[in-house]
């Protein structure tokens, strides 16, 4: 229990805090992207805007700079229009150098009237009318193009300018940013598994020693309502000899089979609850035990004019405790006759192919709604009304589920149809020596 405590502790706390790291990446990252694009969009808005050009800039400036020129020898940066300050990184007067960019223009036919590739020396005339032709034929008037930004713009005469922005740089740093940012994740995630994994215990400490209480009351409570149980019993026996049996005693008697009942479920339960269960496992012959449990409950079946038919593979061995094994059939068949409706059917099938399945179904008035895995919930009933006159305490199938899991299997329940149930026991196939 304390190991299941714990291991579910880890994964919830690892899972959350996977999902916080997601959503802080993933909003870094879009807001950085975000941000290269406005950045481009608003470069080629100036260039689109001064029809091509750099505004407030001479025409020198408009060319590549001379390889040779010495420092002293450049011409000075003119006053940069309010234009830059559109952009978010407050771009300097080195904008203009630093900026690879070509433009296309057309004419209102859409023919090619002028080819500008100065600002760009891996773009070749022809390439660039091929990627403006391309992009101009989308509908889409900004976009991206392999490493560019382009953006396509109409004059009001009706021509068209085609604008090229290479940002393979900022589409670099974005995707270096996306990577260093998962692998700080990741480092931070391995980081944090470690410490809730070791503070895991501590954590769940609280919940571990409630349980424990529970689980001690449990079954010093059992083995206390035992001995007066057996009195009680005892006593009746001896009324019924001295003066006959009434319906007095009858329903004493029934009281206290309820209550012996109810008793050796709770107790099953806290034994299963152990982390390792006094339970021995042996070759069993598990065709038989269900045979024999679904004939001591046909009788019952008959009586309550409910159609009671059992199909079941022989020979089916299995690796368990006979004892559980016999409880955990006499469980389904007990909450099958119980809750199934009047005059209706139940159906017990025994088979073996990938999994060993055994099958408990019956028909039922109404079926509960939503999550049918709540029924094995401790103490849950599906129709309080029911349970009492059925006399059930909502607690079978709870035992049934920890015997299930004992022995490795599952166990789940299922609609068949509008006014069917059933009840899926699987277990694994071992080798088992007959």
């Amino acid at each position: 229990m304390v190991n299941k405590l714990r291991k579910k502790f880890v994964i919830t706390a690892m899972l959350s805090l996977l999902a916080i790291l997601l959503v802080m990446i993933g909003v870094i990252n879009a807001i950085n992207i975000s941000r290269t694009i406005r950045q481009a969009d608003n470069l080629l808005f100036m260039l689109a805007d001064n029809d091509g050009y750099f505004p407030g800039m001479v025409d020198d400036l408009n060319g590549p700079m001379p390889r040779n020129m010495e420092p002293s020898e450049r011409p000075k940066a003119p006053n940069i229009p309010f234009q830059f300050e559109m952009l978010n990184n407050n771009r300097d007067a080195e904008v203009p150098y630093q900026a690879r960019y070509f433009w296309v223009k057309f004419s209102s036919d859409k023919s090619i009237t002028e080819v500008n590739i100065q600002h760009t020396a891996t773009v070749t005339e022809d390439v660039a009318k091929d990627y403006a032709t391309s992009a101009l034929s989308r509908a889409s008037q900004k976009g991206f193009y392999h490493t560019y930004r382009y953006s396509v713009v109409q004059k009001e005469d009706g021509s068209y300018l085609v604008l090229f922005l290479n940002i393979s740089s900022e589409v670099l740093n974005a995707l270096t940013l996306l990577l260093q940012s998962v692998l700080v994740g990741v480092c931070a995630l391995l980081a944090m598994f470690i410490l809730v994994f070791l503070f895991s215990g501590k954590a769940v400490a609280p919940v571990v020693e409630s349980l424990e209480k529970q689980k001690r009351f449990i079954t010093d409570a059992g083995h206390e309502l035992k001995t007066p149980l057996a009195v009680i019993s005892a006593n009746i026996d001896v009324l019924e000899i001295e003066s006959g049996k009434s319906e007095w005693t009858e329903s004493i008697r029934n009281q206290v089979k309820r209550m012996t009942e109810l008793v050796k479920n709770l107790l099953t339960l806290s034994r299963m609850d152990e982390e390792k269960p006094n339970i021995v496992f042996n070759n069993i012959d598990l065709s038989q035990i269900v045979k024999d449990v679904s004939s001591s409950f046909e009788p019952v079946a008959s009586s309550n004019n409910k159609t009671y038919r059992v199909n079941i593979e022989d020979d089916i061995h299995i690796l368990g405790d006979k004892n559980t094994l016999t409880q955990l059939t006499s469980l389904l068949l007990d909450n099958a006759i119980k809750y199934s409706s009047d005059n209706g059917s139940i159906s017990v099938n025994l088979t073996k192919e990938k999994a060993i399945t055994l099958k408990v179904s019956n028909t039922c008035d109404t079926i509960p709604s939503g999550n049918l895995d709540r029924l094995f919930d401790r103490f849950y009933r599906a129709d309080s009304s029911r349970a009492r006159e059925t006399g059930g305490y909502g607690i079978g199938l709870s035992v049934a589920r920890a015997i299930a899991t004992s022995h490795k299997g599952t166990i789940e329940a299922v609609r068949e149809g509008n006014d069917t149930i059933c009840f899926v026991v699987n277990f694994p196939v071992q080798s088992v020596k007959k």
